[in-house]
């Protein structure tokens, strides 16, 4: 009887903890697709997950030898005295980051080429062999205490890929160490630690150097509020293998505050580039219990539809971090070629990825200067202020309606029926918005609203305003202007009962529209407001729809920064090289800068090249980035007749947007003056496409002559052996 009673009450107590939710869920054979999707609706995050979405808005610090070399990835072969860093300002980089509302900063401590930016134990190739303070210097503790000053959280990107501890003769990574019990830390002659904690783990030399530095990362430089774990491999030895569950255990036991990147706490979005996704879940699905997973796959497409649940062994709570860098690349490199997104490109991509139910990753790489330079300043409190200006401001103050989903509690929330909900909120004065705000109680009932829609009392009547799909943490709703005292919210699909925990009503001040520069094949040139390249709407207005009768736009071509009394742009114009320049001005505001560069005129040009019969070598030379080039099974070279010699000084690859096969990562470009003798002018590296497909600009190192040019691609991107161009500019 007794042991009736004990199985009782512990059956109980698993039907409670069930019914309040858990992270992640388990399918058993017998479940159908309703009690799969019920399952969803009891998937919750963490206390740290749940920590970590509230943050929205961090940002990410690439710095390093790759700072000095000016490349993108290193190769682990650098001598540490290039790190010649003479001042460094960390004070200066958190009160920027504090300026733009960002809460936490991300440092890379070490990236894929081995070199250690604090004073490890385990390695000298780092600042303690560097100019930087006698080989004293270290910026991981700088960082640690002005992050403390300003009141920002701390994370630390640890790069898994180690090129020096490949090619050092003495590299301990793929070195076929046999695993044994290891005691972490390892004890080194007077550098002890004032943390006694220790653990054993069977492992091999190099998983022991990783627990060994994670050891000193997580306690010599205060709390750790996220662990990034890059999953970059720019070269490989020995099959070696990563113990992460033994990495899990020393950090969840050291941070107990911190989420993982790259694992099981937090998800890539799937690109560098700032795309976001119209339906972010954080409910996604896996073949096998995540916890006892040691390798974790990117997740691209669709992860959370009813649709993929319905094929899920367990369901488990992921977030999605979208990281994306201010300027091109991840490192800084210079102030002239380099460029640096504007205030307008990155508040768009905030409203789209903290206001899609995702958490913002911005590089902000520092100079070598130790400092973030002018321009990533300026963008950055520029952004400060538009998210401070425009979601400070809650317009529903005052407003009549659920209180719970307008209090500032967000432990209430309101129920809506099963799958649909309707609730109204009436102001005592009109107001006028063009941004809503939506967020579930993910908390205490997970992520359930899949489609809603906002509508508002105009003229006697309701009109709908927009409607969207998902919603979970946090979800903005950009529109039209609207004026009204009476706004309606209606879920119209959810999985059980949808629960609302806060709404609320803003209004952004428009800027003037960012600035399009585009060129066709004979030449002329064309100004007008952005479309994303991703076709998304800019602040959700259309902007071909909706251009003011005071807009002007003002250009220039001779490189100076457009003004007041620079040239009106009324109507194309023929422009035979260089760089465009232009600006919008509207009611004594000015926008931000658009530039483009343009190679020569393309028009009488002709090419050569292998191709699959469908995307031929014409495509490259187009002057139509939506159209492309690939080699198919055939040489990956294309041959290029300008049909004039001419004096060249570099090349624009500008790869294609969504086909990510024969992508040039690694190419030699060569010259000729009659097509059959040929110069290799020189190897080029472009660096991770297939995550970030952007424009990539090569120069010289001197201008050569020719009239035909020939690309050959030597590596393609994921090991692809064809390749692929959208466009190629030849810059005289």
């Amino acid at each position: 009887m007794n042991n009736f009673f004990a199985t009782l009450i512990c059956m109980m107590v698993s039907l409670a903890t069930y019914a309040q939710g858990q992270r992640t869920i388990k399918i058993e054979s017998g479940d159908s697709h309703t009690d799969i999707i019920k399952k969803a609706t009891l998937v919750v995050p963490t206390a740290n997950q749940y920590a970590y979405k509230k943050l929205e808005f961090t940002c990410f610090v690439h710095f390093g030898v790759n700072t000095f070399t000016r490349k993108e990835w290193g190769d682990g072969f650098e001598d540490p005295k290039v790190f010649n860093l003479q001042n460094l300002d960390t004070d200066q980089w958190c009160k920027t980051a504090k300026e733009a509302g960002m809460k936490l900063v991300m440092f890379t401590a070490k990236h894929h080429d081995g070199f250690v930016l604090w004073q490890s134990r385990y390695t000298k190739h780092g600042v303690m062999s560097s100019p930087y303070k006698d080989g004293k210097g270290d910026v991981l503790k700088e960082l640690a205490t002005s992050c403390e000053k300003y009141g920002l959280k701390l994370g630390v990107y640890l790069s898994p890929a180690d090129l020096y501890q490949i090619e050092n003769k003495e590299g301990l990574y793929g070195n076929l160490s046999k695993y044994t019990e290891r005691i972490i830390p390892r004890p080194v002659e007077n550098r002890p630690f004032a943390n006694k904690t220790t653990f054993k783990f069977k492992v091999d030399d190099y998983n022991e150097y990783v627990l060994n530095q994670l050891f000193e990362l997580l306690t010599e430089y205060g709390p750790i509020h996220e662990v990034w774990f890059d999953g970059a491999h720019p070269k490989r030895k020995g099959n070696q293998q990563y113990n992460y569950l033994a990495w899990k255990k020393l950090i969840q036991t050291l941070a107990p505050e911190a989420v993982i990147f790259g694992k099981e706490d937090v998800r890539w979005c799937g690109n560098e580039s700032g795309a976001t996704r119209a339906s972010e879940w954080d409910v996604v699905t896996f073949d096998e219990d995540p916890h006892q997973m040691n390798l974790f796959p990117d997740m691209h497409g669709d992860l959370g539809s009813r649709e993929k649940l319905s094929k899920a062994k367990y369901l488990h709570y992921l977030p999605a971090e979208t990281d994306t860098s201010i300027r091109e690349g991840w490192f800084y490199r210079d102030e002239t070629d380099q460029k640096v997104r504007s205030a307008d490109d990155v508040f768009d991509i905030y409203e789209r990825a903290v206001g899609g139910n995702a958490t913002l990753l911005l590089n902000i790489p520092p100079n070598r200067e130790g400092k973030f330079s002018d321009e990533d300043v300026r963008v950055l409190k520029e952004v400060g202020k538009r998210i401070q200006e425009t979601y400070d401001n809650d317009l529903l103050k005052g407003a009549e309606g659920e209180s719970a989903i307008l209090d500032a509690n967000e432990d209430s929330y309101v129920l809506g029926e099963n799958g649909k909900g309707s609730f109204i909120i009436t102001s005592p004065k009109k107001i006028t918005l063009n941004r809503f705000v939506l967020q579930e109680a993910i908390q205490t009932h997970g992520q359930r609203i899949e489609k809603h829609a906002l509508d508002a009392w105009v003229n006697n009547k309701w009109q709908q305003v927009i409607e969207s799909t998902v919603v979970g943490y946090k979800r903005i709703l950009r529109f039209a202007d609207v004026t009204t005292n009476k706004l309606r919210i209606r879920i119209l699909e959810a999985r059980s009962k949808p629960s609302l925990s806060k709404v609320s009503a803003h209004y952004y001040t428009p800027r003037p529209p960012q600035l399009s520069i585009n060129r066709n094949l004979k030449g002329q040139v064309t100004i007008a407001p952005k479309k994303s390249d991703f076709d998304w709407k800019t602040h959700g207005i259309d902007v071909n729809e909706s251009i003011s009768k005071n807009l002007v736009i003002r250009y220039t071509t001779d490189g100076k920064m457009p003004n007041e009394k620079s040239q009106i742009y009324t109507d194309s114009f023929f422009f035979k090289s260089g760089e465009v320049k232009a600006k919008a001005f509207e009611n004594e505001q000015t926008g931000s800068l658009a530039e483009r560069e343009f190679g020569l005129v393309k028009k009488n040009w002709t090419v050569k090249g292998t191709t699959d019969n469908k995307n031929k070598p014409e495509n490259a030379i187009d002057a139509d980035e939506k159209t492309y080039w690939n080699s198919g099974s055939g040489a990956p070279e294309l041959t290029i007749n300008l049909k004039e010699t001419k004096t060249i000084r570099g090349f624009i690859y500008t790869p294609p947007l969504n086909f990510k096969e024969g992508l040039i990562e690694k190419g030699i470009i060569k010259v000729s003056k009659n097509g059959r003798s040929w110069k290799t002018v020189q190897t080029f590296d472009l660096g991770n496409l297939i995550n970030d497909p952007t424009a990539r600009t090569i120069h010289f190192a001197k201008k050569v002559k020719g009239q035909y040019i020939q690309i050959v691609s030597i590596r393609g991107a994921g090991g692809s052996s064809s390749a692929s161009i959208a466009e190629i500019d030849i810059l005289e």
